[in-house]
């Protein structure tokens, strides 16, 4: 079964309380539709509930037995608003501005989250990424001992010789810009739970840069070198290690070369980027020239999964997210 399948399957097995912020937008409904059909997830779509059903009308599309919460008219809203003052007030949120904001789908889906009355949410069909990331990072909060919230690619290769069965993680490949060394020991601890948590793999994480335990001086490579001490010294029984260069990472040959005392080189499936431009370039041109699926990118360190999703997301690349949303749900509580 694939990778895909398998999130599928699981999320079935217990199903989790899911939000589609996006409720009005017509690839939300579709994907919705699905999801309820499927049994995948019981799926919340905020919006308007006489917008929603026109258009699911106009669709073909039957959303009968789904949830629609309306920030506008939902009695839940009051209780919403009080809980974001209460958080924010000491960053200057009044009363009447918690009320305001809490008219916003995305804020009113993450504070549904805040509050366990759903498990996960999912957005960015039409919104940005800082959309999802502003209201996670102000309510939701990190998880307990993890300083930031990143990214990851499941990259799923043709030529099997690689990763776990051709599954390799890339991160991160979307959120943090210049990640400083503190932030990528987090990245890489993160995404090695990830790997362990989500994709039930033994984690081999190469913490990449142009040099392989100290061939080159530069001090690109001194923050990935302090990077790489640091997640160490934190998780001491994770395999992250590095610096080390691509082909030292991957190929066996060029690892023992390289890397002779490593654990990792010439086996990682587990690749930690030292920056977003090296990141995105690097699961772009993996995906182009290699024909890799790439799925994600998902938000990780979240103390609850809030998922992002690209704005030409199709309605099944919406649904896989949702399965994956709930899965990450179902580990967080073991």
């Amino acid at each position: 079964m694939d990778f895909l399948s398998t999130m599928k399957e699981l999320a079935k097995s217990n199903r989790q309380r899911i939000i589609l912020a996006e409720g009005e937008e017509e690839r939300n409904l579709t994907a919705a539709s699905a999801i309820h059909a499927e049994k995948i997830a019981d799926v919340i779509l905020v919006g308007n509930e006489e917008v929603i059903k026109e258009k699911a009308k106009k669709l073909g599309l039957n959303i009968e037995g789904i949830e629609i919460q309306n920030p506008a008219k939902s009695e839940k809203t009051p209780v919403y608003a009080k809980a974001f003052y209460e958080l924010r007030k000491a960053k200057g949120v009044t009363e009447e501005s918690a009320a305001k904001t809490m008219l916003d789908p995305l804020y009113f889906g993450t504070m549904m989250v805040k509050l366990d009355d759903a498990q996960g949410m999912v957005s960015g069909a039409v919104h940005t990424t800082g959309d999802l990331l502003r209201p996670g990072l102000q309510i939701v909060k990190t998880a307990p001992g993890i300083s930031v919230v990143s990214s990851f690619f499941v990259m799923l290769l043709p030529n099997k010789s690689f990763g776990k069965d051709g599954m390799m993680l890339f991160a991160d490949c979307a959120v943090n810009p210049n990640p400083n060394e503190d932030e990528l020991a987090a990245i890489a601890i993160t995404t090695a739970e990830t790997a362990k948590n989500l994709c039930k793999m033994d984690p081999k994480v190469a913490m990449l840069s142009f040099s392989t335990m100290g061939s080159a001086k530069h001090e690109n490579v001194t923050k990935v070198q302090n990077a790489v001490k640091k997640a160490n010294e934190q998780r001491p029984d994770l395999a992250i290690e590095g610096e080390l260069q691509a082909d030292a990472a991957l190929v066996e040959k060029v690892g023992k070369q390289k890397a002779p005392n490593s654990k990792v080189a010439g086996e990682a499936n587990v690749l930690v980027f030292p920056d977003l431009q090296s990141g995105n370039i690097g699961y772009k041109l993996v995906q182009r020239l290699a024909g890799a699926e790439a799925i994600g990118p998902i938000c990780q360190g979240f103390a609850k999964p809030i998922n992002d999703l690209s704005r030409g997301c199709s309605a099944e690349d919406i649904v896989n997210v949702v399965a994956i949303t709930a899965v990450q749900a179902q580990s967080l509580k073991g």
